[in-house]
């Protein structure tokens, strides 16, 4: 038997490894970066800053996925409660705000409760758009005012323009008592779906995965260039080719799909019109670690630039030197809607004066580092096209035996404990094909 290949070195891509390593069948996983990770490397600057490709936490409930990740890092993590807040207007509000209405102006907050009444008993169509669904759940009031400003800034397109297929437990739909004990100044628990997470005390959250590495055969900087499934044979940029029993892929669906020999014309175009957004991350360091009491913040102001904060050094207090506090801001964009003019660096001073004038740094504050990373991929847009254009892609690759996984190979909205997931049941299935 020929070796498996697994393309990519991400969450599902090892998770596929794992069951293959398990199963002590032969494989190789490739990657087309110099690193180790994909969607889940994590960036180490000198000096002890760490900082990951976007906010990386594990909050899974599946305890197979627990114990993995903890042997990997020898049981060397961080577990803490995850604070969450939202920033609007000058006001820091906790997460989520449909349970949190103390504190807005008080027109606002009657307004939002008058609206709120009037939809209860009424059952939003998960066939109709996210706009309406979000209408028919919280009201005009509170749907305008909050998710659909933050989401715009998020999706990088007007919620009419999106689907309900990725919401899942993400939107909290609270009770009229929930929202109107929220709004007395009462704490309202169990109104989010991460209570406590876990991270890797040292090196970033891509620690988690750098133990496979060293007992898998992995080859890094091997850029696919061409996949042929009646041969079953890869071709890589470097030169290698290699011959495959099956294989396995993480790729992103719209840069896989091109290197398919023989690949239809229709499934060529619908994997074309697959949308994702794209994250400027700009990396800040600080010679201060009070910066915030909340490890994460979104910002529903339209005139503020970037749409979530992240300190990591709130993840793991290893993730900076001891005294100096760290600052991930993130800008979204995406080739399909709202495609990134000018280089990313442009966009640093404004994010520094965003920072500044939303009180996260001081002018007294010594900035220690400044970077700037772009994540290709970051989260799936739920457009309408999606459904029908990933139903025909998917539909060629179980034809072809091409096995998809993660976040971009099933083109969804999968957490990293999912994609691993994912990548065990792809492992599985292309292990059953042969048997």
């Amino acid at each position: 038997m020929k070796p498996f290949a697994v393309l990519g070195t991400g969450m599902s891509a090892l998770g596929a490894g794992y069951v293959l390593d398990r199963e002590k069948v032969p494989f190789a996983c490739y990657d087309k970066n110099p690193f180790l990770g994909g969607h889940t490397r994590s960036f180490r600057y000198p000096g002890g800053f760490v900082f990951d490709e976007g906010g990386h936490i594990s909050f899974t409930k599946s305890e197979h996925v627990r114990e993995v990740l903890a042997s990997n890092v020898q049981g060397k993590f961080e577990e803490r409660s995850l604070r969450i807040d939202n920033y609007w207007h000058g006001r820091r509000i906790p997460h989520p705000v449909q349970t949190n209405l103390r504190g807005l102006p008080t027109d606002l907050v009657v307004k939002v409760i008058e609206d709120f009444v009037s939809v209860q008993g009424k059952q939003p169509d998960l066939k109709q758009s996210y706009a309406q669904w979000l209408l028919d759940t919280y009201g005009r009031t509170f749907a305008e005012t909050f998710p659909m400003v933050y989401g715009h800034k998020y999706h990088t397109i007007t919620m009419d323009q999106l689907t309900t297929d990725w919401i899942g437990p993400r939107m909290y739909r609270p009770s009229l008592d929930q929202v109107l004990r929220g709004a007395l100044g009462e704490a309202v628990s169990g109104a989010h779906y991460v209570d406590t997470f876990r991270y890797p005390s040292h090196g970033g959250f891509v620690t988690y995965l750098e133990p496979f590495a060293e007992r898998f055969d992995v080859r890094l900087e091997h850029g696919l260039t061409s996949l042929d499934p009646r041969s079953k044979t890869l071709q890589f940029g470097n030169g290698a080719a290699v011959e495959y029993e099956e294989v396995i892929s993480s790729i992103p669906l719209p840069e896989l799909i091109p290197l398919i020999k023989g690949v239809p014309s229709d499934v060529s175009e619908a994997a074309k019109s697959l949308a994702a957004t794209q994250a400027a991350l700009f990396n800040i360091c600080v010679d201060r670690s009070d910066i915030s009491e909340t490890a994460i913040t979104y910002f529903y102001d339209e005139d503020i630039i970037f749409s979530r904060l992240n300190l990591p050094h709130m993840f793991s207090p290893h993730n900076a030197p001891a005294g100096c506090g760290t600052i991930q801001a993130e800008i979204y964009f995406s080739e399909k809607y709202k495609p990134l003019r000018g280089k990313p660096e442009e966009f640093l001073a404004r994010v520094l004066a965003d920072l500044r004038r939303c009180g996260f740094i001081r002018e007294t504050d010594k900035i220690l580092l400044q970077d700037v990373a772009v994540n290709r991929y970051a989260n799936v847009i739920y457009d309408h096209d999606r459904a029908g254009a990933l139903q025909r892609v998917h539909g060629y690759l179980r034809e072809i035996q091409v096995h998809y996984c993660g976040r971009y190979g099933n083109w969804d909205h999968a957490w990293t404990d999912e994609a691993f997931l994912s990548g065990e049941r792809a492992a599985d299935t292309a292990i059953g094909s042969i048997r």
